[in-house]
């Protein structure tokens, strides 16, 4: 255990320093790990499932307030974009898990038209040939992120893109969760509803 980080952290927070674990959601594993040097660890969990996170804590106001680096912007990067002879606008995505490469949405722009489409087990979208000047990809297992490229030459309607490593990285910015007794109590970074129980392991 690091002595120097219990002596310098502020008053009570080394008591609030454990693991926290989602209660009371079936079929879903989460939570929390707060060290005593302000750092903490998430977790989520759901079927085959596995997203997490991490940053620094502090005591606020009886809570416990969580931040990370900031997400970097795009989930995705653009490999290749060029003009290809067919009639149509194709999206490509190229990733070796192949598991994945069925749960892209994406959304094409032309002016204001909008198409929407979900990729198929190679990982391919084809829309109506348009110039094309936006597209948004969803990754379904992420659904709270969305990374929108513009694209400046409308003549191009082949598009290959690739997953960011940290496509499965949970960000936080001011995330906050009350301290009720010995327990954590708040919203879920990735759930909707407002109201969690993350009880503390007592072990």
């Amino acid at each position: 255990m690091n002595t120097e980080a219990q002596l310098t952290a502020p008053r009570g927070q080394n008591k609030l320093a454990g693991e926290y674990y989602l209660q009371g959601v079936m079929e879903t594993a989460s939570g929390f790990k707060l060290d005593p040097d302000s750092t903490f660890q998430f977790f989520f969990s759901y079927g085959a499932l596995d997203r997490y996170g991490k940053g620094t804590w502090t005591m606020k106001n009886k809570g416990v307030v969580f931040n990370s680096r900031k997400h970097p912007g795009k989930d995705f990067r653009l490999i290749s974009s060029k003009k290809i002879d067919n009639d149509s606008v194709t999206i490509k995505i190229i990733d070796s898990n192949g598991i994945f490469l069925s749960h892209l949405y994406c959304r094409m722009g032309s002016g204001e038209k909008k198409w929407e489409q979900i990729s198929d087990k190679e990982g391919l979208i084809r829309f109506p040939k348009y110039a094309v000047d936006s597209l948004s990809l969803i990754f379904e297992f992420c659904p709270e992120r969305t990374s929108v490229f513009t694209i400046s030459d409308p003549t191009h309607n082949y598009f290959e893109f690739g997953f960011e490593p940290w496509i499965m990285e949970v960000f936080f910015s001011n995330f906050r969760l009350n301290i009720e007794a010995h327990d954590l109590k708040g919203p879920h970074p990735l759930l909707t509803g407002t109201s969690y129980n993350f009880i503390k392991n007592k072990r």
